[in-house]
Parts: C-alpha cells; sequence; structure tokens
C-alpha cells in the first residue's frame, strides 16, 4: 500500500485518477481506517488530503459557510456561526460516534461513505447543502443529494474527490433540525433518520420546507410531498399528520436485526414531525 500526501488539489486528483488499483482518501480516517483494519477494503493507494489548502477552514461565504472536507464534528460543534444558522446539520453530525470520533471524523467523509444511515446527510440534504468537487477536469459543484447512488456507493467519478461543503444562506425565521432512532442513545447507527429545514413569515407560517429522510431507502429520500403537506401552515395537528404520513409513504426500507420494514416506515413519520416541531419553534414560531 502506497501512501500519499499531496499539497495541491490538482495533485490529489492526478494521483487518483492515474492510480490503476483501489486508491481511497483519507481525511478523518474513522471510516476508512476502520474499513481497512477489517479487512473489508485492500487499497493499493491512500491519497491524505490533510494538507490541502483551507481544506480544516470554515468560511463565510455569501451569508452561509464552506465548511472544509477535513473540518472535523468538534471543529464545527465549536463554531457559533454554523451552529447557530445551521444548528440541525450541526447536531446531526455530533450524534456521530464518540467524543474521540468527532475529533476526527468528517462530514465528507460521512458522505462519501455512502450509507443510507449516515447521520450527517439527511440534514445536508435538508439544508440544500452544495459539495464542491475536485476533479481532473477541474472543480465542479453538486448537490449533496446527488451524490450517495446506492448503498457504499457515490456519483463521484474516477480522480474526483469533495473539498468542501457549502451551507447556504438563510431568513432570519429558518432553522432546521435532526431526529434519528437508535436501540442505543449512544454510539449507533439510525435506524431511521429525519431531518427538517423551514422558513417561516412574519406571522408564523412556513413558507418553505425541506423535509430529508434517512435509512429507509437504498440513499437519503427527500420527500417534496411531505413538504407540501406543511407549507402554508402553522404546523397544526393536521398540517404534521398528513406529513408523516407522506413520509411513511416515502419509505422504501429493508428488514434487517436492527428494525423491520414496519417499524422503519411507522417511525420515521413520527421522526419527522418531531423534528418539524423542533425546526418550527427554533425559527421562531409558536406550536
Amino acid at each position: 500500500m502506497r501512501y500519499e500526501k499531496p499539497s495541491t488539489a490538482q495533485e490529489a486528483t492526478n494521483l487518483l485518477a492515474t492510480e490503476p488499483g483501489i486508491a481511497r482518501v483519507l481525511s478523518g480516517g474513522t471510516d476508512v481506517l476502520v474499513q481497512i483494519k477489517a479487512g473489508m477494503i485492500e487499497p493499493d493507494l491512500i491519497v491524505d488530503i490533510k494538507n490541502l489548502d483551507r481544506i480544516r477552514d470554515i468560511t463565510p461565504e455569501q451569508g452561509g459557510f464552506r465548511i472544509g472536507a477535513a473540518v472535523s464534528g468538534a471543529t464545527l460543534g465549536e463554531h457559533a456561526g454554523v451552529t447557530a444558522l445551521w444548528p440541525g446539520v450541526v447536531e446531526a453530525f455530533e450524534l456521530i460516534g464518540s467524543t474521540q470520533v468527532q475529533g476526527r471524523a468528517t462530514m465528507a467523509g460521512n458522505l462519501c461513505n455512502g450509507s443510507p444511515a449516515a447521520d450527517s446527510v439527511p440534514a445536508m440534504v435538508a439544508a440544500n447543502a452544495i459539495a464542491r468537487i475536485a476533479g481532473p477536469d477541474g472543480a465542479r459543484n453538486c448537490p449533496v443529494q446527488d451524490i450517495p447512488v446506492s448503498p457504499g456507493r457515490t456519483a463521484l467519478a474516477k480522480g474526483e474527490f469533495i473539498t468542501s461543503i457549502f451551507l447556504p444562506a438563510r431568513p432570519e425565521r429558518a432553522a432546521d433540525a435532526y431526529l434519528r432512532f437508535t436501540p442505543r442513545t449512544e454510539m449507533d447507527i439510525a435506524v431511521a433518520s429525519a431531518a427538517v429545514s423551514l422558513e417561516l413569515d412574519a406571522d408564523g407560517t412556513c413558507t418553505s420546507a425541506r423535509i430529508a429522510l434517512g435509512a429507509i431507502a437504498p440513499t437519503v429520500v427527500l420527500v417534496d410531498a411531505a413538504s407540501i403537506c406543511i407549507i402554508g401552515t402553522k404546523l397544526d395537528a393536521t398540517s404534521l399528520e398528513a406529513m408523516s404520513e407522506a413520509c411513511s409513504a416515502a419509505c422504501n426500507p429493508i428488514d434487517d436485526k436492527r428494525g423491520t420494514v414496519e417499524f422503519r416506515t411507522r417511525i420515521v413519520g413520527v421522526l419527522a414531525k418531531r423534528a418539524a416541531l423542533i425546526a418550527y419553534k427554533r425559527a421562531g414560531g409558536r406550536a
């Protein structure tokens, strides 16, 4: 196995693009190192991107924030600006692993691992986050929603890797929230999860909503039908129930030892309803 630590994105993409064998990007390493030790993968090349310019920075941009691909959960959680603007994204990321893992884990890594149960991905999708990707043909932007294509697989082409994730600006009366169900309260993987991002007008009516569900399909699902149920309302019981039912209807889960199809289908609607109420209250609404 060969280890390389490039100093530029172009150098990194060249290494990844020209490697004929298995190549992996090392940022936090909380997934790839575990996979190597478990014998799940045997890379021919490891490309460590932590030395790239601004890869560990959180930068204000157009009213939002650009999060470098090597920014850890611990660093993000301590950033007052991101926490205030996108509390749901931060709380989702902070659910990943232990305190020790938080010191290394990255949102970009969580996204590129391709797990349907990744905690930060539904929150990023609800936030309409945009990934910036470096590759042999230069840089390109891609909605986070379009990165995962199936369990363990992403839309990244050979030679491409994520350099940052952009969380956009939002109005004053707006907020988000993320909830998941796990058998244990800590150090577990979501059986089902829901992220909700809302915008409100001056009287508390929802004017915009994005609802993303995790662990209930091969990839994160953005449920437009659920959003429609609460737009134009103040999240009354009837609209919330309709939203919950729309979320359950969007499910395509599996049966496994951690949860049945029936359980996942039912619980994700409950999670979405609760997350919507949290986001609504954070945005200044009174449910």
